[in-house]
């Protein structure tokens, strides 16, 4: 069946990287019956291979086998956490043949392990760049992703909800009991599952994303409360609001150091061609609404939708950065060390890679560089290499950070490998 489908499907014809930047191309939707399907397979690292840097770069593991990671927190001790985790069961969300072809998908594309569902540590003591101490630092937690001290409160946010343990800097492990502290959306569909978080910056407010429960709204609005957003919740009082809408997945967030802005990265809607639609990283703004399901990109129109909304499409914001059609950015991070200077004004972001564009897309780390708080020129690749000659994928990049070193910490789920990229000959 994939064999099939990667024989179909329409191919980009936009010269590289014209769907990228403060201007992007917005090409007219392809229309097809079966969707683009163009993977590359999760094949893992060879033995002594690692991905290419850009000039002036090294890169190493700074910790292997994992159990797919995912996402990075460091804690500010200089412990690293490392979400250990995948998608839960989800018995509504893989019926009907777009469920199995999409099943297959995963699966071909090193995504369909099972959760292992903990938080593991890990800890550099000598500082020679590699980790010596992996240590199984939480269990038991629910498909969880995103990560937020506050004060001496560890939060992690499960595919369902935010719960939260104390913490002292130094901890191994943590036995406590979870505390609730409020709901995310969830239940047997649960199309997006990661949920992220980070904290305001006065510690009282945490900040979720939650993924559309479908492409483009096709299991109906209703299944979509609470969905394609970005939610706020009181910490003291676990009471949950609306910040921002109509943002199809948002996976990274961080704070702009020069300007004090939310910023997020968010993976766009599939099945319009190999040109549509742009993902993107922009700031975010109260009340906001970014134009899913009915629009992409401000006001262009997704006639698939019914019934419109031309009023909500009037209201549509237009996103700050093109980051190119299919290249699923999910991990973010503003760069706040001072070892990689190259790197002071702008974001790094970890771009998993496409499935639904010819040829393929993401499968790296770039940087966005920023002049006066917000993005400007194109995006400087630091870590390619993914895919190999023959089209396999060694690794794919999820989350991102910067150590205490001010190393750039790159989570790569299909290698198991953390990445740790510094200066070239340090």
């Amino acid at each position: 069946m994939l064999l099939l489908l990667a024989a179909c499907g329409d191919k980009s014809t936009l010269p590289v990287g014209a769907d990228v930047g403060l201007q992007p191309t917005i090409k007219a939707p392809v229309k097809r019956v079966i969707p683009t399907v163009d993977i590359a397979p999760a094949k893992g690292w060879p033995q002594g291979v690692v991905p290419s840097t850009a000039s002036g770069l090294a890169v190493k593991a700074f910790a292997s086998s994992l159990d797919h990671p995912r996402w990075l927190h460091v804690l500010p001790n200089g412990d690293v956490l490392v979400a250990e985790t995948n998608a839960p069961e989800r018995p509504d969300g893989m019926k009907g043949i777009k469920g199995y072809i999409m099943g297959k998908v995963m699966a071909r594309a090193g995504a369909a392990v099972p959760s292992a569902n903990r938080i593991t540590l890990l800890r550099d003591a000598d500082g020679d760049g590699v980790a010596e101490t992996k240590q199984v630092f939480l269990k038991g937690l629910n498909s969880p992703f995103g990560m937020a001290l506050v004060g001496d409160m560890l939060y992690i946010a499960n595919t369902d909800g935010i719960v939260r343990f104390p913490y002292r800097s130094g901890d191994l492990e943590i036995t406590a009991t979870a505390q609730p502290v409020a709901p995310l959306p969830g239940g047997p569909l649960n199309h997006h599952w990661t949920k992220n978080i980070i904290a305001s910056q006065d510690g009282r407010k945490l900040y979720a994303t939650s993924g559309s429960n479908s492409n483009v709204a096709e299991n109906g609005m209703d299944k979509e409360v609470d969905r394609a957003a970005i939610l706020e919740v009181d910490i003291a009082t676990g009471k949950t609001r609306l910040f921002a809408s109509g943002l199809r997945n948002p996976n990274g967030m961080g704070w702009n150091p020069q300007t004090g802005a939310l910023w997020t990265v968010v993976n766009e809607r599939d099945e319009l061609g190999s040109d549509l639609v742009p993902d993107y990283l922009t700031s975010v703004k109260d009340g906001g609404f970014y134009g899913w399901p009915y629009s992409y990109f401000g006001k262009h129109v997704d006639e698939r939708v019914k019934p419109p909304r031309p009023d909500l499409v009037d209201k549509a914001l237009v996103p700050d950065y093109a980051l190119g059609s299919h290249v699923a950015p999910l991990g973010m991070a503003f760069y706040s060390g001072a070892l990689l200077p190259q790197f002071a004004n702008g974001v790094l972001i970890g771009q998993h890679g496409s499935w639904n564009r010819k040829p393929l897309s993401g499968y790296n780390v770039v940087f966005v560089p920023f002049t006066d708080g917000k993005p400007s020129g194109k995006p400087v690749q630091v870590l390619t290499g993914f895919v190999d000659k023959n089209g396999d994928a060694l690794g794919r990049p999820v989350g991102v950070a910067v150590d205490k070193a001010g190393a750039i910490l790159v989570a790569d789920d299909v290698g198991n490998v953390i990445w740790r990229v510094t200066p070239a000959g340090r």
